[in-house]
């Protein structure tokens, strides 16, 4: 007589190292291509622009402008390409879409060096937009097929963790070569692990193409059922793109500036001290925990407020501090409290979208969320800090605005949560 108790142990146990496998599968892809977003994407292009082909700052930002305006429009339309064709739902086909993405990042990263006009940078940010493009829906729709959804804070904070505790630790050089080199022992392997998933049969990656039927991944915790069942995202999506926005936007309108100066970078973010970089990295790590237990927790107005308050409080501090003694470097209160609001609204950019959808509409939710206000903010943002420096604005008067800017989010986040929670108050 077959024990069935033993073989029903057995599938169980199969069934969760498969849901482990694609948990970490997720972590693991989504941490890998927001640390080549941070390093080569952000920071190595600008200085290859500016060192390697002698291009002005301006026109190395409307280069990378190009970037982002490419990236968006291949975001969008591949999104609800995906959509229409039902790839949400295509766990296999996402895999190998994700494969020619690895691929393409891997070849462009690695003939970079022969790019030595102006035209031929130009060519090639196109290209590698369009890899970027493609790769935002595709890799976040993922997260229906391989997260659950009482465990997606959880995902984004390792994500952003990783991500964040990696760049910070491991970026000796904030050059174009160091970055490159860096990315390419990471791309090169990731071809051969994305190439071995997308193509290999094997049954956990069966399992896996199945669970986004499952109710505890397919539906965002955000999102609303209509009567007679169909299912819509919230209405609250394009305001959530539009705070997002707000919150990429500050962020990189007041960093970018920061980066310029020499007094404040060489203490902090670029320290040659490794302690000091690690302590950041630390704070990084631990703000993107914190928030992925208050991802759970709390409404998005709260954390909101949170992560505004927290640039607010931040860029008063770097006020007062230019006031005070002017570009001199600083201690490490002020990037602690930077770095602990941006792993707050990183970690929920990489879990929210999700939220919002379902296995049918997600890749072109995360398309509008990811490509409106990530993408979009922070090429309006470098243009303009670009354009501020250029027309000789201070360092203390950019540094006030920005400020400005975020109290002003702040208070009309915290109107509006003072009036939402007014209107239930009068339903009750």
């Amino acid at each position: 007589m077959k024990n069935t108790s033993f073989d029903r142990r057995a599938a169980l146990q199969r069934l969760n190292l498969a849901k482990f496998f694609g948990f970490t599968l997720f972590v693991g892809m989504m941490a890998a291509g927001y640390y080549y977003n941070l390093t080569f994407v952000q920071l190595g292009l600008e200085d290859f622009g500016t060192r390697r082909l002698g291009l002005s700052e301006a026109a190395v930002a409307r280069d990378m402008a190009l970037l982002a305006v490419c990236t968006c429009g291949f975001a969008l339309a591949f999104g609800r390409w995906m959509q229409q064709n039902g790839l949400g739902r295509q766990f296999r086909r996402k895999l190998q879409i994700s494969c020619g993405v690895v691929c393409a990042q891997t070849i462009l990263t690695a003939i970079i060096p022969l790019v030595h006009t102006e035209t031929g940078f130009v060519a090639w940010l196109v290209l590698v937009s369009g890899a970027l493009g493609v790769g935002v829906p595709v890799m976040f729709s993922m997260t229906t097929d391989l997260v659950p959804v009482r465990q997606r804070g959880l995902a984004a904070a390792l994500v952003t963790a990783l991500a964040y505790f990696a760049a910070e630790t491991l970026s000796d050089s904030w050059t174009f070569e160091f970055f490159r080199a860096r990315l390419l022992w990471v791309l090169g392997p990731g071809c051969v692990g994305m190439g071995a998933l997308a193509f290999w049969q094997h049954p956990w990656l069966e399992a896996l193409g199945k669970q986004h039927q499952l109710p505890e991944f397919a539906r965002g915790r955000f999102v609303r059922g209509r009567q007679g069942g169909e299912l819509r995202p919230s209405r609250r999506v394009m305001g959530l793109i539009g705070v997002m926005f707000g919150i990429y936007f500050v962020d990189s309108l007041g960093f970018l500036r920061l980066l310029k100066v020499p007094g404040f970078m060489e203490g902090t973010w670029q320290s040659p001290l490794f302690a000091d970089r690690l302590f950041i990295a630390g704070v990084h790590v631990m703000g993107a925990l914190i928030a992925g237990i208050l991802y759970s927790a709390l409404s998005e107005r709260q954390l909101f407020l949170w992560i505004l308050g927290l640039f607010a409080l931040t860029h008063l501090q770097y006020s007062l501090h230019l006031r005070a003694s002017g570009d001199m470097g600083v201690s490490m209160g002020l990037p602690m409290l930077y770095a602990l609001a941006v792993s707050l609204y990183t970690v929920i950019n990489f879990a929210v979208w999700a939220d919002l959808s379902t296995p049918d509409t997600i890749s072109f939710n995360a398309a509008l969320g990811v490509a409106l206000s990530a993408w979009t903010a922070t090429f309006l943002s470098t243009g303009l800090a670009i354009y501020w420096q250029g027309m000789g604005m201070s360092l203390t008067r950019h540094i006030q605005i920005v400020d400005s800017l975020a109290i002003v989010l702040f208070l009309v986040m915290g109107a509006l949560a003072f009036f939402r929670n007014a209107r239930e108050s009068e339903a009750l």
